[in-house]
This record gives C-alpha cells, structure tokens and sequence, in this order.
C-alpha cells in the first residue's frame, strides 16, 4: 500500500513549508485594513488624527466630500473589496478594483500629507504582493492576440 503522502504524480510540488500561508495572510491583512476603512468612512468609529491635515489635503478631502457621491463611492469600493479578500472570492477582480484607489492613496500621501505615507506604501507592497501571488490569473490579459 502506497503512503498518501508520496502519491503525488511526476513534477507535482508538495509544499510543506510555512511560507505557503504568506499571501492568504497579506490577504488577509489588506482584506481587514480596508473593511475598516470602508466601514469607518460610513460610521466613523476611528479617532481623527490630532494634527491638522495640510491645507492641500484639506481641500481634497473637502472636494471628494462636497461632490456628494465619491467619498461614498470609494468608501463603499474599499468595503466590498476587504470583504471579498477577507472571504477569499473574486481575489484577482478585487486587486484589480483596488489598484486606482492605491494608486491615488500613494499620490495623496506623497504630494498632499506625506504622514501617512509609511502606511500607504505598506498597502502598496501587499497589492504588488498579491498581484505577484495571484498572477496566473492576470496571464490572459496580457497574452498578445492577433484577429
């Protein structure tokens, strides 16, 4: 009788290391920061910073508020895709989805309110991470096709 471990077929990786759990835990991760934030953007339960933010900021923020639909567009955008990395579900589409708001939270930091750009570029190497992890699925868009 065979032992069930050893039943693999020819060339098939057995991966016993601990290092196979590392992009369900940056998923993880990413998944709960921005089921936070979402949330907090409806419901406000997260202390706001004690410093002022920089007038530039200030007049970002004020403008994504007064347009009356995008702050809840992107709050609502970061809530769905937390819970989709959370539960594991549409991984790849959720990355894709997150990437232009990534994007802009990096821009905002950097040209805007350089504080929080240690956490920002934190969310920015878990998104390159999981891309990294999850790039078979990306494999087609990037095939060339000739009709």
């Amino acid at each position: 009788m065979a032992d069930q471990e050893n039943s693999t077929q020819p060339g098939q990786r057995v991966s016993k290391s601990w290092t196979r759990f590392i992009p369900a835990i940056g998923r993880t991760l990413m998944g709960l920061l921005f089921c936070m934030t979402g949330l907090n953007g409806f419901l406000n339960f997260l202390p706001r910073p004690t410093a002022p933010m920089p007038d530039g900021a200030a007049a970002f923020a004020g403008a994504l508020m007064n347009t009356g639909y995008m702050f809840p567009m992107i709050m609502g955008t970061q809530l769905l895709v937390g819970v989709l990395l959370v539960v594991n579900r549409f991984v790849p589409l959720a990355l894709v989805v997150i990437a232009p708001i990534i994007i802009n939270i990096i821009a905002f930091h950097v040209f805007l309110a350089p504080s929080g750009l240690a956490m920002a570029l934190i969310v920015l190497i878990l998104e390159i991470f999981l891309i990294w992890a999850y790039r078979a699925a990306y494999r087609a868009l990037f095939a060339p096709r000739f009709v």
